[in-house]
């Protein structure tokens, strides 16, 4: 089957969804099961995944488990999509209610470290994905993708409407600027996960804040872009 391609909703102000209707109970199990191969896979990666280990997991067949997916392949897939929804409306949709500009991208890089730190003690999807599946083409692979550079796109457009409404300076390379933050992102988990080094959170933090004193606008914004994000692991 071929991935359907996922995005960030537009940048542009977000109308409220009414309340759904309860789900009928095939689709009630089949986000249970979701649910619970998201949590497996934080731990095991995708590729640890089985209808067979989900099937104990959830009491259920195997076969009651493959007639939800119909592959271990779109079950794969269906857990790449419930991690990027949630990783919307956890780190995204929340910083739409900040002015665009500077106050924006911070409040998306603020959203972004608090789901990080709660990921260094399980794992990152985004990144465990990128290990498992970075030379091997295919609907996992490219719904992985994706979904981490529909992020990323968003994350640039941000950094492009702080430069245009002068928060950031004229000359500003936004493509160099998303690369660098999201590269200490990555440098975070490595060293905090991987290499358990104290202090990782921190050095992020003050990563990114001196990211933003070498691009910010001077002036009456810079007391504004200098203060320190408001985190709490």
């Amino acid at each position: 089957m071929v991935a359907t391609k996922l995005s960030i909703a537009p940048h542009s102000e977000r109308s409220s969804a009414a309340a759904a209707p309860a789900l009928p109970k095939g689709q009630q199990t089949r986000a249970a099961i979701v649910d619970a191969a998201l949590g497996l896979a934080s731990h095991i990666g995708l590729e640890g995944l089985s209808i067979g280990a989900l099937a104990e997991l959830m009491h259920m067949s195997k076969s009651g488990v493959f007639s939800h997916f119909g592959s271990r392949e779109e079950l794969q897939i269906s857990v790449v999509r419930e991690y990027y929804h949630r990783f919307e409306q956890e780190v995204f949709v929340p910083a739409l209610a900040e002015p665009r500009g500077l106050p924006r991208v911070r409040a998306l890089f603020a959203n972004w470290m608090k789901r990080v730190s709660l990921e260094l003690q399980s794992g990152c999807i985004f990144i465990s994905g990128a290990v498992e599946f970075d030379d091997r083409p295919g609907p996992v692979r490219d719904a992985l993708a994706s979904s981490v550079q529909a992020w990323l796109a968003a994350f640039h457009r941000a950094i492009v409407l702080a430069r245009e409404l002068g928060h950031l300076r004229a000359d500003t390379d936004e493509r160099q600027m998303a690369f660098e933050i999201h590269g200490l992102i990555l440098g975070l988990h490595y060293e905090d996960r991987f290499l358990k080094n104290p202090g990782s959170i921190e050095r992020a933090l003050l990563a990114f804040e001196n990211i933003l004193q070498r691009y910010v606008q001077r002036g009456e914004l810079a007391a504004v872009a200098h203060r320190s994000i408001s985190f709490k692991p």
